[in-house]
Protein backbone atom coordinates (compact mmCIF):
# COMPACT_ATOMS: atom_id res chain seq x y z
CA UNK A 1 0.00 0.00 0.00
CA UNK A 2 0.96 3.72 -0.55
CA UNK A 3 2.99 4.60 2.09
CA UNK A 4 2.07 8.49 2.14
CA UNK A 5 -1.52 7.85 2.08
CA UNK A 6 -1.04 4.83 5.09
CA UNK A 7 0.40 8.21 7.13
CA UNK A 8 -2.43 10.03 5.95
CA UNK A 9 -4.82 7.82 7.27
CA UNK A 10 -2.81 7.36 10.47
CA UNK A 11 -3.37 10.66 11.36
CA UNK A 12 -7.11 10.79 10.18
CA UNK A 13 -7.77 8.07 12.79
CA UNK A 14 -5.69 10.05 15.72
CA UNK A 15 -7.95 12.33 15.36
CA UNK A 16 -11.38 11.00 14.87
CA UNK A 17 -13.10 8.13 17.07
CA UNK A 18 -15.99 7.74 14.83
CA UNK A 19 -15.42 5.32 11.73
CA UNK A 20 -18.06 4.47 9.19
CA UNK A 21 -17.56 1.01 7.00
CA UNK A 22 -19.50 0.89 4.20
CA UNK A 23 -18.98 -1.73 2.01
CA UNK A 24 -20.35 -2.13 -1.60
CA UNK A 25 -23.78 -4.17 -2.43
CA UNK A 26 -23.54 -7.80 -2.59
CA UNK A 27 -20.23 -8.03 -0.87
CA UNK A 28 -18.15 -11.76 -1.16
CA UNK A 29 -16.31 -13.02 1.41
CA UNK A 30 -13.47 -10.91 0.73
CA UNK A 31 -14.90 -7.67 0.76
CA UNK A 32 -17.06 -8.22 3.78
CA UNK A 33 -14.22 -9.99 5.54
CA UNK A 34 -12.40 -7.04 5.14
CA UNK A 35 -14.95 -5.01 6.51
CA UNK A 36 -15.46 -6.92 9.48
CA UNK A 37 -11.74 -7.52 10.17
CA UNK A 38 -10.85 -4.19 9.78
CA UNK A 39 -14.08 -3.28 11.96
CA UNK A 40 -12.94 -5.87 14.89
CA UNK A 41 -10.07 -3.80 14.98
CA UNK A 42 -10.82 -0.23 15.39
CA UNK A 43 -13.16 -1.27 17.89
CA UNK A 44 -10.84 -3.16 20.01
CA UNK A 45 -8.61 -0.10 19.46
CA UNK A 46 -10.98 2.00 21.41
CA UNK A 47 -12.73 3.76 18.44
CA UNK A 48 -16.89 3.52 17.62
CA UNK A 49 -16.86 1.83 14.55
CA UNK A 50 -19.83 0.56 12.66
CA UNK A 51 -20.45 -1.43 9.10
CA UNK A 52 -22.70 -0.57 6.55
CA UNK A 53 -24.39 -2.54 3.86
CA UNK A 54 -27.61 -2.34 2.05
CA UNK A 55 -27.89 -5.83 0.70
CA UNK A 56 -28.45 -8.64 3.61
CA UNK A 57 -25.21 -11.09 3.86
CA UNK A 58 -25.28 -14.19 1.70
CA UNK A 59 -25.25 -17.47 3.38
CA UNK A 60 -21.50 -17.35 1.99
CA UNK A 61 -20.44 -14.23 4.46
CA UNK A 62 -22.57 -15.84 7.04
CA UNK A 63 -19.92 -17.36 9.37
CA UNK A 64 -17.60 -14.47 9.73
CA UNK A 65 -17.52 -12.81 12.99
CA UNK A 66 -19.15 -9.25 13.52
CA UNK A 67 -21.74 -10.48 10.48
CA UNK A 68 -25.21 -9.79 12.98
CA UNK A 69 -23.90 -5.66 13.83
CA UNK A 70 -23.94 -4.99 9.73
CA UNK A 71 -26.65 -2.41 9.41
CA UNK A 72 -28.51 -0.91 6.61
CA UNK A 73 -27.45 2.52 6.86
CA UNK A 74 -25.44 5.10 8.74
CA UNK A 75 -27.05 5.97 12.36
CA UNK A 76 -26.06 8.70 13.93
CA UNK A 77 -25.40 9.33 18.28
CA UNK A 78 -26.50 12.77 17.22
CA UNK A 79 -27.58 15.53 15.51
CA UNK A 80 -31.30 14.87 13.48
CA UNK A 81 -34.13 12.51 13.08
CA UNK A 82 -35.07 12.20 9.82
CA UNK A 83 -38.32 10.52 8.62
CA UNK A 84 -37.82 9.16 5.39
CA UNK A 85 -41.14 7.23 3.23
CA UNK A 86 -42.06 7.42 -0.55
CA UNK A 87 -43.02 10.18 -2.36
CA UNK A 88 -45.38 10.89 -5.87
CA UNK A 89 -45.97 14.43 -6.67
CA UNK A 90 -49.56 15.54 -5.38
CA UNK A 91 -50.45 12.66 -3.28
CA UNK A 92 -49.67 15.04 -0.20
CA UNK A 93 -51.48 17.81 0.28
CA UNK A 94 -49.06 19.09 3.68
CA UNK A 95 -47.30 18.48 6.41
CA UNK A 96 -47.48 19.63 10.16
CA UNK A 97 -47.47 18.29 13.64
CA UNK A 98 -49.27 18.27 17.30
CA UNK A 99 -47.94 17.93 20.78
CA UNK A 100 -50.44 15.41 22.54
CA UNK A 101 -49.55 14.10 25.45
CA UNK A 102 -45.76 14.90 25.89
CA UNK A 103 -45.87 13.13 22.25
CA UNK A 104 -44.94 14.90 18.52
CA UNK A 105 -47.37 13.78 16.23
CA UNK A 106 -46.17 14.51 12.40
CA UNK A 107 -49.38 14.59 10.73
CA UNK A 108 -48.69 14.02 6.51
CA UNK A 109 -52.68 15.05 5.09
CA UNK A 110 -53.34 13.23 1.47
CA UNK A 111 -54.10 14.92 -1.45
CA UNK A 112 -56.94 14.20 -3.71
CA UNK A 113 -54.79 11.06 -4.65
CA UNK A 114 -54.02 9.58 -1.55
CA UNK A 115 -50.84 8.03 0.17
CA UNK A 116 -49.20 5.15 -2.01
CA UNK A 117 -47.03 4.37 0.52
CA UNK A 118 -47.89 2.46 4.65
CA UNK A 119 -46.33 2.56 8.11
CA UNK A 120 -43.92 -0.17 6.98
CA UNK A 121 -42.76 2.19 3.92
CA UNK A 122 -41.39 4.79 6.76
CA UNK A 123 -37.87 5.15 7.72
CA UNK A 124 -36.45 6.70 10.53
CA UNK A 125 -32.19 7.60 11.28
CA UNK A 126 -30.39 9.53 12.68
CA UNK A 127 -28.09 12.35 10.77
CA UNK A 128 -24.44 12.87 12.37
CA UNK A 129 -24.08 16.13 13.61
CA UNK A 130 -20.55 16.19 14.10
CA UNK A 131 -18.19 15.33 11.33
CA UNK A 132 -16.73 11.91 10.93
CA UNK A 133 -14.71 9.35 9.03
CA UNK A 134 -15.81 6.79 6.20
CA UNK A 135 -14.00 4.47 4.51
CA UNK A 136 -15.68 2.60 1.49
CA UNK A 137 -14.46 -0.74 0.87
CA UNK A 138 -15.28 -2.58 -2.95
CA UNK A 139 -17.04 0.48 -4.28
CA UNK A 140 -15.30 1.65 -7.66
CA UNK A 141 -17.33 4.80 -7.75
CA UNK A 142 -18.40 7.62 -5.99
CA UNK A 143 -21.83 7.04 -7.09
CA UNK A 144 -22.40 3.92 -4.97
CA UNK A 145 -21.70 5.80 -1.99
CA UNK A 146 -24.94 8.42 -2.81
CA UNK A 147 -27.01 5.75 -2.40
CA UNK A 148 -26.21 5.41 1.49
CA UNK A 149 -24.78 8.92 1.61
CA UNK A 150 -26.43 12.29 0.39
CA UNK A 151 -23.47 14.07 -1.74
CA UNK A 152 -24.12 16.94 0.08
CA UNK A 153 -22.85 14.97 3.45
CA UNK A 154 -20.11 13.51 1.46
CA UNK A 155 -18.53 16.59 1.59
CA UNK A 156 -18.11 16.98 5.30
CA UNK A 157 -16.44 13.87 5.59
CA UNK A 158 -12.71 12.52 5.07
CA UNK A 159 -13.07 9.58 2.76
CA UNK A 160 -11.32 6.89 2.27
CA UNK A 161 -11.49 4.74 -0.63
CA UNK A 162 -10.41 0.65 -0.34
CA UNK A 163 -10.45 -1.10 -3.27
CA UNK A 164 -8.81 -3.65 -5.62
CA UNK A 165 -10.51 -2.93 -8.97
CA UNK A 166 -8.26 -1.88 -11.85
CA UNK A 167 -11.61 0.36 -12.87
CA UNK A 168 -12.02 2.30 -9.48
CA UNK A 169 -12.30 5.60 -10.58
CA UNK A 170 -10.14 7.14 -7.59
CA UNK A 171 -11.99 8.94 -5.55
CA UNK A 172 -11.66 9.78 -1.93
CA UNK A 173 -9.71 12.10 0.03
CA UNK A 174 -7.00 9.21 0.87
CA UNK A 175 -7.00 6.17 -2.07
CA UNK A 176 -5.67 3.08 -1.49
CA UNK A 177 -6.75 0.97 -4.00
CA UNK A 178 -4.77 -1.88 -5.62
CA UNK A 179 -5.68 -4.52 -8.42
CA UNK A 180 -3.18 -7.12 -7.74
CA UNK A 181 -4.09 -7.70 -3.86
CA UNK A 182 -7.22 -9.18 -2.25
CA UNK A 183 -8.65 -6.13 0.00
CA UNK A 184 -8.65 -8.88 3.04
CA UNK A 185 -4.51 -8.99 2.59
CA UNK A 186 -4.45 -5.04 2.38
CA UNK A 187 -6.55 -4.78 5.41
CA UNK A 188 -3.79 -6.47 7.09
CA UNK A 189 -1.29 -5.12 6.26
CA UNK A 190 -2.71 -1.66 7.31
CA UNK A 191 -3.44 -3.18 10.47
CA UNK A 192 0.26 -4.18 11.05
CA UNK A 193 1.46 -0.91 9.69
CA UNK A 194 -0.76 1.13 11.82
CA UNK A 195 -0.45 -1.16 14.78
CA UNK A 196 -4.04 -1.40 15.31
CA UNK A 197 -5.19 -4.39 17.67
CA UNK A 198 -5.88 -7.42 16.47
CA UNK A 199 -7.55 -10.82 17.61
CA UNK A 200 -8.46 -14.01 16.67
CA UNK A 201 -11.94 -12.85 15.21
CA UNK A 202 -9.98 -10.06 13.06
CA UNK A 203 -7.57 -12.10 12.15
CA UNK A 204 -10.12 -15.19 11.33
CA UNK A 205 -11.81 -12.86 9.03
CA UNK A 206 -9.21 -11.53 7.27
CA UNK A 207 -7.46 -14.81 6.63
CA UNK A 208 -11.09 -16.26 5.40
CA UNK A 209 -11.05 -13.28 2.89
CA UNK A 210 -7.19 -13.89 1.58
CA UNK A 211 -8.37 -17.92 0.90
CA UNK A 212 -11.62 -17.26 -0.67
CA UNK A 213 -10.22 -14.40 -3.07
CA UNK A 214 -6.67 -16.63 -3.80
CA UNK A 215 -8.86 -19.65 -4.30
CA UNK A 216 -7.10 -20.67 -1.12
CA UNK A 217 -3.84 -20.27 -2.64
CA UNK A 218 -3.85 -22.17 -5.76
CA UNK A 219 -4.66 -19.25 -7.98
CA UNK A 220 -1.42 -18.15 -10.06
CA UNK A 221 -1.82 -14.21 -9.28
CA UNK A 222 -1.42 -14.98 -5.32
CA UNK A 223 1.02 -12.37 -4.49
CA UNK A 224 3.99 -12.94 -2.22
CA UNK A 225 2.01 -10.10 0.58
CA UNK A 226 -0.82 -13.37 0.67
CA UNK A 227 1.14 -15.43 1.78
CA UNK A 228 3.06 -13.12 4.73
CA UNK A 229 -0.22 -11.89 5.67
CA UNK A 230 -1.45 -15.19 6.13
CA UNK A 231 1.37 -16.07 8.17
CA UNK A 232 1.09 -13.06 10.11
CA UNK A 233 -2.76 -13.40 11.04
CA UNK A 234 -2.06 -17.16 12.09
CA UNK A 235 0.27 -15.85 14.37
CA UNK A 236 -2.43 -14.02 15.53
CA UNK A 237 -4.80 -16.76 15.81
CA UNK A 238 -6.13 -17.53 12.92
CA UNK A 239 -6.92 -20.86 11.90
CA UNK A 240 -6.52 -22.08 8.33
CA UNK A 241 -9.52 -23.94 6.80
CA UNK A 242 -9.04 -25.61 3.52
CA UNK A 243 -12.01 -26.54 1.35
CA UNK A 244 -13.37 -30.38 0.56
CA UNK A 245 -14.37 -31.41 -2.52
CA UNK A 246 -18.15 -32.07 -2.88
CA UNK A 247 -18.96 -36.49 -3.35
CA UNK A 248 -21.51 -38.11 -4.40
CA UNK A 249 -22.53 -41.11 -2.32
CA UNK A 250 -23.77 -42.60 -5.22
CA UNK A 251 -20.27 -42.43 -6.75
CA UNK A 252 -18.82 -43.95 -3.93
CA UNK A 253 -21.30 -46.99 -3.60
CA UNK A 254 -20.12 -47.73 -7.40
CA UNK A 255 -16.35 -48.40 -6.89
CA UNK A 256 -14.15 -51.01 -5.38
CA UNK A 257 -12.66 -49.58 -2.77
CA UNK A 258 -9.22 -50.75 -1.74
CA UNK A 259 -9.00 -51.00 1.73
CA UNK A 260 -5.77 -53.76 2.29
CA UNK A 261 -2.48 -54.17 0.18
CA UNK A 262 0.65 -55.69 0.35
CA UNK A 263 3.66 -55.91 -1.62
CA UNK A 264 2.92 -58.80 -4.27
CA UNK A 265 -1.06 -57.78 -4.13
CA UNK A 266 -4.15 -55.55 -3.37
CA UNK A 267 -7.09 -57.01 -1.68
CA UNK A 268 -10.50 -55.57 -3.26
CA UNK A 269 -13.53 -55.44 -1.26
CA UNK A 270 -16.69 -54.89 -3.04
CA UNK A 271 -18.49 -51.81 -0.94
CA UNK A 272 -22.04 -53.06 -1.68
CA UNK A 273 -21.43 -56.53 -0.38
CA UNK A 274 -19.07 -56.34 2.31
CA UNK A 275 -17.35 -59.29 4.35
CA UNK A 276 -19.32 -60.36 7.37
CA UNK A 277 -16.54 -59.55 9.98
CA UNK A 278 -16.87 -55.77 9.15
CA UNK A 279 -20.16 -55.72 11.04
CA UNK A 280 -18.60 -57.05 14.25
CA UNK A 281 -16.58 -55.01 17.17
CA UNK A 282 -13.03 -54.60 16.84
CA UNK A 283 -10.63 -54.43 19.74
CA UNK A 284 -7.25 -52.64 19.21
CA UNK A 285 -4.44 -53.78 21.41
CA UNK A 286 -1.39 -51.80 21.65
CA UNK A 287 1.30 -51.29 24.04
CA UNK A 288 2.90 -48.38 25.18
CA UNK A 289 6.49 -47.86 26.60
CA UNK A 290 5.98 -45.38 29.40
Amino acid sequence: MDNLALERLKEVLVKNDKIDIVVCKNPDIDQMGAALGLYLSLINSGKKASVICQTQPIVEISNLVGIDKVKPGIEGETGDLVVSFPYKEGEIEKISYTLENSLLNIIVKAGEKGLSFDQNDIQFRRSEGSSRVIISIGMSKLADLEDIIPSGELAKVTLVNIDNKNDNQGFGDIVLVSGNLSISEGIASMISSLNLKIDDDTSQNLLSGIIEATDNFQNPKTSPLALEMSAYLMKNGAARFQRMPFVKKESVLEEETVIRSSSDNKTKIDTNNPPEDWLTPKIYKGSTSI
